[in-house]
């Protein structure tokens, strides 16, 4: 399970930076225009919802979770979740629950 949850890990930064490099590259960190595009479509925009959605659950869950469980560095699951999303956060967070268990 561990060899799996990093190769998901792995997954989760390279395929989402794989889509989203070339807009830095040309518009640089224009989030403005970034969240623009995100919005841009009914479709697009149901995406991002959920997306956003699903964080904001998923973030809360494991903070209480890893506080009740005593799973040392949340933060990390935050900053991946912030600075890439939850394909990485999520797999990062049940690596560090797998970790804490198997203590």
């Amino acid at each position: 399970m561990k060899t799996y949850l990093i190769i998901c890990c792995v997954a989760g930064i390279v395929i989402p930076y794989w889509f989203a490099l070339p807009f830095f590259l040309i518009h640089g960190p224009n989030f403005g225009l970034f969240v623009e595009e995100i919005f841009a479509t009914r479709i697009s925009s149901f995406f991002a919802a959920d997306l956003l959605l699903s964080s904001v659950i998923f973030l809360s869950w494991s903070r209480r979770e890893a506080r009740d469980k005593k799973i040392d560095g949340w933060w990390l699951v935050l900053v991946s979740n912030l600075v890439v999303g939850l394909s990485l956060a999520l797999p990062l967070y049940l690596l560090k629950r797998l970790g804490a268990t198997n203590r």
